[in-house]
């Protein structure tokens, strides 16, 4: 798709991430900023079924002005896979990246005054130790800071909880959305399910690393928090464990996924006598 002459695909392919990603975060970010500053959701299944939501209405808003992968693991999946031109991967990962920022931002903007309110209630110094409790609004952090901290998780335990929980999404995705699976729902549902996916996989692994699944996600909403003064919290992990865990393990999951199905489930439903019209062009 081209916008004109002048401005290729890459411009709409930017703008489709940029818009979908930055409402995937913002209600998703959104719904974790009002558990913990008002307790305005109860349980871990509430905040997933949000963020599933969000998903789902992301892609529906956008998907007509780009593919609505929303999520650099997707993209550089669909890559590996030979579903996407890898010339197209700059625009869609700087269109993530951000829409993820900008909604980051938003979020401060409208909770701003809350938030100190909230640390001054509750004594913290926003950049100390304590004031994970609320920079984790934005970036992620592993345990979960808000379900039993008091619970070691490592490093490698959490690389795999999100290396899994990626590889998950994007195969679902995969089988989700490929012509070649007659069981696949109607397109005009497709995004639903990958919403409904997304909140399986939050519920099952968030009490480890609050299932960031998405390095756009996790990234530019911790990179915010640390330019609006909560420095060394939005990094603690001394281990670059931001970088392993929230960003290698997603792409090391969704690579695995992307081959697995493209190498050995594509082929098997191939020869099953399914049409064969997958891809996005």
């Amino acid at each position: 798709m081209k916008i004109n002459d002048n401005n290729p695909e890459y411009v709409s392919n930017f703008l489709g991430e940029m818009i979908g990603t930055l409402i995937l975060v913002f209600f998703g970010c959104g719904s974790v900023a009002v558990t913990t500053l008002f307790s305005a959701h109860s349980g871990l299944f509430q905040i997933a079924a949000l963020w599933g939501v969000g998903v789902a209405l992301a892609i529906y808003a956008t998907r007509h002005i780009s593919c609505a992968h929303l999520n650099p693991a997707v993209s550089i999946a669909m890559v590996v896979s030979g579903r996407m031109a890898s010339r197209k991967l700059p625009s869609y990962l700087l269109g993530q990246f951000t829409g993820a920022f900008l909604a980051a931002a938003l979020l401060y903007v409208l909770f701003s005054s809350s938030i100190a309110q909230y640390e001054s209630i509750n004594g913290i110094l926003r950049g100390g130790g304590d004031s994970i409790r609320t920079a984790m609004m934005f970036g992620e952090y592993y345990p979960n800071p808000g379900l039993r901290p008091e619970v070691p998780v490592s490093t490698m335990n959490a690389f795999l909880a999100e290396m899994a929980g990626t590889f998950a999404l994007v195969f679902l995705i995969f089988s989700l959305t490929d012509g070649c699976n007659v069981g696949r729902p109607d397109d005009s549902l497709s995004p639903l399910f990958i919403g409904l996916s997304v909140t399986v996989i939050i519920s099952v692994i968030a009490p480890l690393t609050q299932a960031g699944l998405n390095p756009a996600r996790d990234l530019s909403p911790r990179i915010f928090a640390y330019l609006a003064g909560w420095k060394e919290a939005a990094f603690p992990d001394s281990h670059w464990g931001f970088l392993t865990v929230y960003v290698l393990g997603p792409i090391t999951g969704g690579i695995l996924a992307a081959l697995l199905f493209e190498k050995i489930i594509k082929p098997v439903m191939s020869n099953r006598g399914n049409v064969k019209t997958c891809g996005c062009p």
